[in-house]
């Protein structure tokens, strides 16, 4: 038998039997190596949408929502910052956390897509020991009520000691008493979910 085929079909096994791993290769979703023997194939952050802490896609991105231009998760889920929150350390947690549930990463702050400005997405560590994204200094959130991609049914309320807004690209809140903030955001650009 030829020795080629013969340790072809070895590793064909290995990798089938979940031994890639064990041989150090990375593989893609196209059998081909993700990266040099030996090196894994470098992980993209991954942010948390609320609930069943399943992952959200791991885009920011704008969209076109009733108070403006506002920021969105990957799924077209609205984001908003809370006034109580003075700096990129968030204040919400325990009961508040439950209302309005943390955007939450691992691996870094999320990719920037259209109308969101890549310089002011960051992240910050949270009390316990997760970390949150933040936009323009303001930890992101998502609120309980809202049950789908354009909802925002939080936006404005005051709740947990602080009013509760969606984040315009610049990274203010957009305050439904201006009109003027809120057309001054770009157009959104189309994301998967968000109904374009």
């Amino acid at each position: 038998m030829n020795r080629t085929y013969l340790l072809g079909g070895v590793l064909a096994a290995a990798v089938l039997a979940g031994g890639g791993a064990a041989l150090g290769v990375a593989m893609s979703g196209h059998d081909t190596p993700a990266a040099a023997i030996g090196t894994p194939a470098a992980s993209p952050p991954t942010v948390t949408a609320p609930g069943n802490g399943t992952p959200a896609s791991s885009l920011l991105g704008v969209a076109a929502l009733k108070p403006g231009n506002a920021l969105v998760d990957g799924g077209g889920r609205a984001l908003y910052l809370f006034e109580a929150d003075t700096g990129t350390t968030s204040t919400c947690s325990g009961a508040c956390a439950q209302v309005w549930p943390p955007l939450l990463t691992t691996g870094g702050a999320p990719p920037a897509a259209g109308g969101v400005q890549a310089g002011l997405v960051a992240s910050s560590p949270r009390a316990d020991g997760t970390t949150q994204v933040t936009y323009n200094g303001h930890p992101l959130y998502y609120f309980a009520g809202d049950k789908g991609p354009g909802d925002v049914r939080g936006q404005g309320i005051d709740n947990f000691g602080g009013g509760w807004y969606v984040v315009s690209p610049a990274g203010d809140k957009i305050d439904s008493d201006d009109p003027v903030l809120a057309k001054l955001a770009p157009e959104p650009v189309p994301m998967p979910g968000n109904g374009y």
